[in-house]
């Protein structure tokens, strides 16, 4: 009994040892997540709500929800069945997307594969040799006297190294950090996915309706073109006149080609967005009228900004991942130790292994200290120290330019809405006055010239209203990513935010 006692003491004193070595402090600074910008606005002058232009597509006045949280499919905002399927196809074939999520995958496997450090390596392993000693030698190393023999040797080797002074948990905290970068990496790419979509089909509904609004003004233009080349020939019309004219006919036929340009990039970029060959996408319209616009925004407080921006995500992750870098250049420069344990049996014959005499181990234990290495431990610790304070400034410049995005959207849609109202009221006045020529000319008071004329106005105000909208669409749009774009709802996204 006083054996056993004195043995269970002796367990519990070596077990206390080894928790206390292992439960040793982390070297390096602790990281601290930083506190969100004391910023109550994103503008400077108080947000309002955007002027209403009535009666015009996408004319609606706009309201800023302040507090409101952006909704997991914020296109669905805008109510186009077409634009939801796009979406649709996107995020299941985008292969920049599954790119980014095979990305994360590795990552989280990087970290676990990290983890094993935590935990002692275990190897098994089987020799078998040949041996002949020299007949010369004092005597034969097997009992039987012989010179010439097999070697069987199986055996299992253990070695582990106490995290004594945290380089381990630091170099897992730094993979885990690396693993969030990654994340946010891949929220970045689906919010910027969407809102690529987005834009992109409402520029190709833009760019379509202004390729209408030109073959009509070239048609205009060259019907003008012919009345004033009768007019000359019947010499009412000077040949100054005619040569004006015609040069606003080769304007305007100028300004075609790079709109149907346009629209073939902009079909092509569909195409690729929604994981397609540009020869494989539809040759749809999607059309501005199949809009609407959202009306009543969601606006983030600002203090909410830098935990749903992934940039912002992703540069905090980093100075995270930086901070524990330099927990681990510092212990790198610490003393290390190994414990280590092998067992087996070696015997002359396979028949003969672990039988009574043939049994070997060993327990062993190692302590390393770097003394001089030429000063490279040093300066790897102080390259640490300067990457975080790289990764700091680079997270601020991060957390500026999110809130800049902001801003600038905030006020393209104010001034969006004025640009709209202002090209509504020049199409409204080019109207009226297409009208008037129209009466007059039925009356008999103005020629089919003037009438021309006015119809030219009546189209370019069209072709600036259009542009006018699609500015609107948008930049509601870019708001809603630079507002972080609602992936945190998303339940593709949440299954991978394990």
């Amino acid at each position: 009994m006083p054996l056993v006692f004195s043995s269970s003491l002796r367990a519990a004193a070596c077990i206390a040892a080894m928790t206390a070595l292992v439960a040793g402090c982390a070297v390096g600074p602790d990281y601290k997540k930083p506190a969100p910008p004391d910023v109550k606005s994103y503008t400077a002058a108080p947000l309002s709500t955007t002027a209403a232009t009535p009666n015009v597509a996408g004319g609606g006045a706009q309201h800023f929800a302040e507090g409101g949280d952006i909704p997991a499919d914020w296109w669905a905002l805008f109510h186009s069945k077409p634009l939801n399927d796009l979406i649709t196809q996107a995020l299941a074939n985008n292969h920049d997307l599954k790119a980014a999520q095979a990305a994360l995958r590795a990552a989280r496997e990087n970290t676990a594969a990290g983890r094993g450090a935590y935990f002692p390596n275990v190897s098994a392993g089987f020799s078998a040799s040949r041996v002949q000693n020299p007949p010369g030698a004092l005597a034969p190393v097997p009992s039987n006297n012989a010179f010439l023999y097999n070697l069987f040797t199986p055996q299992v080797s253990v070695s582990y190294a106490p995290d004594v002074f945290g380089l381990n948990r630091r170099t897992v905290e730094s993979l885990e950090a690396q693993e969030k970068s990654v994340r946010f990496q891949m929220f970045a790419a689906y919010t910027t996915l969407t809102s690529n979509v987005v834009v992109t089909a409402i520029q190709e509904a833009a760019a379509q309706a202004q390729i209408d609004a030109t073959h009509q003004l070239i048609g205009i233009d060259t019907n003008m073109v012919r009345i004033l080349q009768y007019q000359l020939d019947k010499g009412y019309a000077s040949g100054l006149d005619l040569a004006a004219q015609k040069s606003q006919l080769a304007q305007t036929a100028a300004g075609l080609p790079p709109l149907v340009k346009q629209l073939a990039q902009l079909h092509d970029q569909l195409a690729v967005l929604t994981g397609q060959f540009p020869s494989q996408m539809p040759q749809e319209k999607f059309e501005l009228a199949s809009l609407q616009l959202p009306q009543d925004i969601p606006l983030s407080l600002p203090s909410a900004l830098v935990e749903q921006r992934p940039d912002v995500r992703q540069a905090e992750a980093n100075l995270h991942a930086a901070s524990a870098q330099i927990g681990v250049a510092v212990a790198n420069r610490l003393p290390n130790i190994q414990l280590t344990a092998n067992a087996g049996s070696t015997a002359l014959a396979m028949s003969q292994l672990f039988t009574p005499g043939t049994e070997f181990w060993n327990i062993g234990a190692a302590l390393t200290a770097p003394i001089f290495q030429g000063g490279a431990l040093l300066h790897q610790e102080r390259a640490a120290r300067a990457n975080y304070t790289q990764a700091a400034e680079q997270y601020r410049s991060a957390v500026l330019t999110a809130f800049q995005n902001v801003a600038d959207t905030l006020t393209a849609l104010q001034q969006d809405a004025e640009a709209l109202k202002a090209a509504a009221n020049a199409l409204d006045a080019a109207k009226v006055t297409l009208d008037l020529s129209q009466r007059q000319y039925r009356d008999g008071y103005a020629g089919y010239l003037s009438l021309l004329t006015a119809e030219q106005t009546y189209q370019q105000a069209r072709i600036a209203l259009i542009q006018a909208q699609a500015n609107r669409y948008a930049d509601t749009a870019a708001l809603f990513q630079a507002l972080g774009g609602g992936w945190w709802h998303h339940t593709d996204l949440a299954k991978d935010d394990r």
